[in-house]
């Protein structure tokens, strides 16, 4: 008698890693911004990124931009991408794959059950993980996790390595402001500014990633 056929792993045997990524070596004189949680909902960002063309990705918490997901389906239909931040923004790292799954895959049905697409892009919550969620990325369809090499926050951009100004390639995070003041289309047009006095430009994410 034959043997009975063996179940198919979730990830093929041998399947690489998705990598992490902070910045994308090109010689295009780009950066990438980036913007987490989904908790500012400010109407005029929408208009921002319509009428300058603004290539932006959004990482989206359900928790967080859940109740205002119609306000994400309005950014997408002027060009932003939607891409993936757990379910409830734990922090992943030290925690059994079951629950990383569950966090990653379960914001993976949810963008998917709501917009119609499964990201590729994942970022975790405080930019902390470990192996266990990058094998869970993986088996929930992830092909790159991102971090960022620059955060523009309140008082100005803060750089992770040290550098003092940006660099082709180089992804920024715009960090949730609790305080809304300024507000997120503010603090995008002074990032803007910089970002032309530094002579570059806003490419978009997912074209190269």
């Amino acid at each position: 008698a034959t043997a009975p056929l063996a179940g198919s792993p979730a990830r093929p045997a041998g399947q690489a890693l998705p990598p992490v990524v902070d910045r994308i070596p090109t010689r295009d004189k780009v950066v990438f911004l980036t913007y987490d949680d989904g908790a500012e909902r400010d109407p005029r960002f929408i208009d921002m990124v319509r009428e300058l063309r603004l290539p932006v990705s959004m990482f989206l918490t359900d928790s967080v931009a859940g109740p205002g997901y119609a306000h994400f389906a309005r950014l997408r239909s002027v060009g932003a991408g939607l891409q993936n931040h757990t379910l409830d923004h734990a922090a992943l790292r030290g925690l059994p794959y079951a629950g990383q799954r569950a966090e990653i895959c379960g914001q993976q049905n949810k963008l998917k059950s709501r917009f119609g697409l499964r990201p590729r892009l994942f970022r975790p919550p405080y930019g902390t993980y470990d192996t266990t969620t990058l094998r869970a990325a993986a088996d929930c369809g992830i092909t790159a996790v991102v971090l960022w090499r620059a955060s523009m926050g309140p008082a100005g951009l803060t750089y992770t390595h040290g550098s003092h100004r940006l660099r082709p390639g180089d992804i920024v995070a715009v960090d949730p402001d609790e305080t809304r003041a300024p507000t997120l289309r503010e603090r995008t047009a002074t990032l803007l500014r910089q970002i032309q006095r530094q002579g570059l430009t806003v490419g978009r994410l997912e074209n190269y990633l």
